[in-house]
């Protein structure tokens, strides 16, 4: 072969991979382009769409001097209640990943038992309005919930059982909730929406 010629096996192998750029590079402007028309739907399909309002909530009556009177009475036993449960409930899980000793764990437990008990002394002093005397009960009904799951803590310390922990768990999260419930109706700025 003359040094100027080029070998046949060499030419196809540039041909292909010419021809297989050239069908990469139109596969990929197909894409470009077709991500580029359902952009543009998409983006016309949203502002074409009517503009809609949500409808701002309706606003809460004014609450009478009573309803007013009792829902301050209750806040700083509500204060309380809540300080205790969440004070409980990171005591136990301190304890489950051993941050915690049982000593100190047992002093969480009566700190809260003593709390709630004093919470439904408390409670049991007041007068709700007619009005509220449902949710006065259902507040009641909470706290007695927390109560038990204390008690229920409790015995882990006469037995050495754990499973008083995982029993008390559910009363806990119960009252929790019955609380978050109630605090939302007399306290609607309490817990703001995620």
């Amino acid at each position: 072969m003359a040094s100027g010629q080029a070998s046949p096996h060499v030419q196809p192998a540039s041909r292909v991979k010419v021809v297989l750029s050239a069908a990469g590079l139109v596969l990929l402007a197909g894409v470009v382009t077709v991500a580029a028309i359902l952009e543009m739907k998409a983006s016309r399909a949203v502002t074409s769409e009517p503009q809609t309002r949500v409808a701002a909530p309706e606003p809460r009556p004014p609450l009478t001097r009573a309803e007013e009177a009792y829902v301050r009475a209750l806040w700083p036993i509500h204060g309380e209640v809540e300080r205790s449960s969440v004070r409980m409930s990171l005591a136990q899980i301190s304890y489950k990943t051993r941050d915690m000793g049982t000593v100190q764990l047992k002093s969480r437990v009566d700190e809260a038992l003593a709390s709630y008990r004093r919470a439904e002394k408390w409670l049991g002093t007041l007068e709700p309005p007619p009005s509220l005397r449902r949710s006065h009960d259902e507040y009641l009904a909470a706290v007695r919930l927390f109560q038990k799951s204390a008690v229920e803590a409790r015995r882990m310390f006469d037995d050495g059982n754990d499973d008083h922990l995982r029993a008390a768990y559910p009363l806990g999260l119960a009252g929790s909730n019955k609380l978050r419930e109630l605090g939302e109706r007399f306290w609607p700025e309490e817990f703001p929406p995620n």
